[in-house]
């Protein structure tokens, strides 16, 4: 197939129609699949995460995201309330807000300063009468008719959502009682922020949100998750999966492994358990306080489309997926502890985020798969993966880590609103 013969959408989806177990390359590289993604995933009925309550705390305190290729202001109200509308001028459809956080009374766009309020509402119009009595608007020109998009937005135990559809479920409804009791444990009191990381990779959005979905990975391909004990497949924990497949939570146990799953799991992934073989300069860096009562020391929640939260140790992040084009995608994160924590609680988390991010210890190989994965199949749109670990349907929930139930899971919801 050369460029000038791409294929009408939707197409024949290989394997079964209920059981994903074969997806093709073709939905990672293109582009008719990224721009109609725009329309039925992110512009669809979805709840996509665009930021924490806690980075806009005051009244006229904004920050602007990218919902995959639409640009979004969400602002705090003189009353107190959060709004969220498109970054995009009624006028000429220029972006109104260039900068990504502030705190202003309005905004007004700089092509020709149409501004507007902390809602979205259009409140001036230069040369609206023309100038010397000649030109201006008509005068049927209703500025109050006159706005950018609103959004409808979820405030989740701090976190924020916006939805552009009006067919979204609520967002309980939506994510599941599994995601739901999860979020309200890790925020279970305010927050504070306590810094900001950018990642930009080379690869689709979808390898992005495949991967924490993905948990047996871990113990494969990061060698120090398995070499100092922070994640093994073997380690006990749950998986739940939602109704509809798209939103994932899993968790382990801290210390309970059992021996012979163990031993297992170092002889089969001998290329990554290295126990013995490498230690740190400064234990201090697991050093470690277990802060609920419930054995958990880590919690991968993933909300689609664009939002993973993870809880590794003490260390606390949420992430949003910023997708560029079908082979792009910039991932920010946000770290944040409790308000009320001590400060020693605080510089522990501190030191524990060097585990996390671009360059972390335990996560900064993910970048890289992310990147092979889209080199494999960059010039083979054919190419298939084969996802069959743990069966070809999706549980709702397992005992076991050897599984790609959630992925399972994310690509028969991404088929259903895509129509594929």
């Amino acid at each position: 197939m050369n460029a000038t013969q791409r294929p009408t959408l939707p197409f024949d989806w290989p394997g079964q129609q209920d059981s994903v177990t074969r997806v093709p390359g073709r939905v990672f590289v293109d582009p008719d699949i990224y721009a109609l993604e725009q329309e039925r995933i992110f512009r669809g009925p979805v709840w996509n995460f665009v930021g924490l309550e806690a980075e806009i705390p005051n009244p006229g305190d904004y920050k602007t995201v990218q919902v995959a290729d639409t640009p979004v202001i969400v602002s705090r109200d003189r009353d107190g309330g959060i709004r969220a509308w498109l970054n995009r001028c009624s006028h000429r459809n220029a972006k109104i807000c260039l900068d990504k956080q502030g705190n202003t009374d309005s905004f007004y766009c700089v092509y020709h300063q149409w501004s507007y309020d902390l809602t979205g509402k259009l409140i001036a119009v230069p040369f609206a009468r023309g100038i010397g009595g000649e030109g201006g608007m008509p005068a049927d020109f209703d500025i109050n008719a006159i706005r950018p998009k609103k959004l409808r937005v979820e405030n989740f135990c701090g976190v924020l959502f916006v939805s552009f559809s009006d067919d979204t479920p609520p967002f309980e409804q939506y994510v599941g009682p599994q995601v739901a009791k999860f979020m309200r444990r890790i925020f279970n009191r305010p927050i504070k922020i306590l810094g900001h990381q950018h990642q930009h990779m080379r690869g689709n959005w979808k390898l992005y949100a495949e991967n924490p979905r993905d948990g047996y990975h871990a113990s494969l391909l990061h060698l120090f998750f398995a070499t100092f004990g922070l994640f093994r497949a073997s380690q006990k924990g749950r998986l739940h999966v939602s109704d509809d497949g798209l939103q994932t939570c899993f968790y382990t146990y801290v210390g309970k492994e059992d021996e012979a799953a163990r031993q297992q799991g170092m002889k089969e992934a001998a290329h990554t358990y290295r126990e013995g073989t490498y230690t740190l300069e400064d234990m201090n860096l697991l050093k470690g306080k277990m802060e609920w009562d419930d054995d958990i020391n880590l919690v991968i929640i993933d909300v689609f489309p664009i939002m993973m939260l993870q809880q590794i140790s003490n260390v606390l992040n949420i992430r949003q997926f910023e997708p560029h084009g079908p082979d792009g995608v910039t991932v920010h994160y946000t770290f944040f502890g409790y308000a009320d924590e001590a400060p020693e609680l605080t510089d522990m988390r501190l030191k524990q985020i060097n585990l996390i991010g671009p360059a972390g210890l335990v996560s900064m190989e993910d970048g890289l798969a992310i990147e092979i994965v889209q080199q494999g199949i960059a010039k083979d749109g054919n190419a298939e993966a084969i996802i069959e670990m743990g069966g070809k349907t999706v549980a709702a929930e397992t005992t076991f880590m050897a599984s790609e139930d959630p992925v399972r899971g994310f690509w028969n919801g991404y088929r259903r609103l895509m129509g594929l």
